[in-house]
């Protein structure tokens, strides 16, 4: 029967425009995803580059406290 074939062609655009926007969806939360987990990396990376450059600064600062030292018995 025409009408019934009409009436399936109906159902399988509706599945198919819900499919579509379920796709959609479901790619947009999976980007949100990434960008919030390579915010989430970029301030781990920012914190350890921090704490490096303090310990680089305090290795600095004990390299030169003997100097200092010795340097007042001069």
């Amino acid at each position: 029967k025409l009408s019934d074939l009409g009436s399936a062609s109906r159902k399988i655009d509706a599945q198919s425009a819900f499919a579509s926007k379920l796709s959609d969806a479901i790619e947009g939360g999976i980007g949100n995803l990434v960008d919030a987990d390579l915010a989430k990396e970029s301030a781990k990376l920012q914190a350890l580059q921090v704490k490096q450059q303090l310990g680089v600064q305090a290795l600095s600062i004990a390299n030169q406290a003997p100097q200092t030292v010795t340097s007042l018995f001069r």
